[in-house]
């Protein structure tokens, strides 16, 4: 799954007493640092989104006692959340991602579908395990079946993808945004609802948002670190 992966850098052009450092993020997530924690002696680690050392725990992800993290070993941190769904808030009916699928929900290709729809921030994941009322069609919730009318789209974690017309499951789901029958979003910022079920790790893999949402949410990190 996931592990430690050190990166060394040191470029010939600086001079000779700079020290030589290493950055460590998490194998199969980049964008996520590892740092020991310090303020614990059983060699656990601490991941964040920021590079900077020491290392700010009210801005971290969260901490996990062993690498690779799993949802035994790792211990989320509230006050991330809590700065997630802030941003998500402020701009995720900015992401293109959303855009698109708001233009598909009202779509006369979405008309013909009869269940609801999903914005799965990210490209890429797995493909979601089969079975599970969560993952059944939304078509009251809007979404892909609403063509022509408007409805929902739901803003989900990248790490399982739902199949097509389907809605996340309830520990993927960031929120929801509100879409009209025109395919644009509601109100100044698509009346984005946050889920309260979304969850930083499962089984499917560790947190990840859009490459437009996280560089907003690195924004807001780097600005709070200040």
């Amino acid at each position: 799954m996931f592990a430690a992966r050190a990166f060394g850098r040191q470029a010939h052009v600086l001079p000779k007493w700079t020290q030589f450092r290493r950055v460590s993020t998490l194998e199969g997530a980049p964008h996520i640092y590892v740092f020991p924690n310090a303020e614990q002696a059983n060699g656990s680690h601490i991941l964040s989104l920021l590079p900077s050392e020491p290392t700010n725990p009210d801005l971290a992800i969260g901490v996990s006692s062993q690498l690779p993290p799993t949802t035994d070993t790792f211990k989320e941190n509230p006050k991330f959340l809590s700065i997630v769904q802030e941003v998500c808030s402020q701009y995720a009916h900015e992401d293109p991602d959303a855009k698109s699928q708001a233009q598909v929900m009202v779509s006369v290709a979405g008309a013909n579908l009869s269940s609801g729809g999903v914005l799965v921030t990210g490209s890429r994941g797995r493909t979601r395990r089969s079975g599970g009322d969560s993952s059944g069609g939304a078509s009251g919730q809007g979404g892909a079946g609403s063509g022509g009318r408007g409805g929902w789209i739901h803003v989900s974690d990248s790490r399982r993808p739902p199949d097509y017309g389907r809605i996340a499951w309830p520990e993927d789901m960031f929120g929801s945004l509100e879409v009209d029958s025109k395919g644009q979003f509601v109100g100044e910022n698509g009346n984005y609802q946050p889920s309260g079920t979304y969850r930083i790790i499962t089984r499917d893999g560790i947190f990840g948002l859009s490459p437009f949402l996280r560089e907003k949410l690195v924004q807001k990190l780097r600005e709070l670190e200040k």
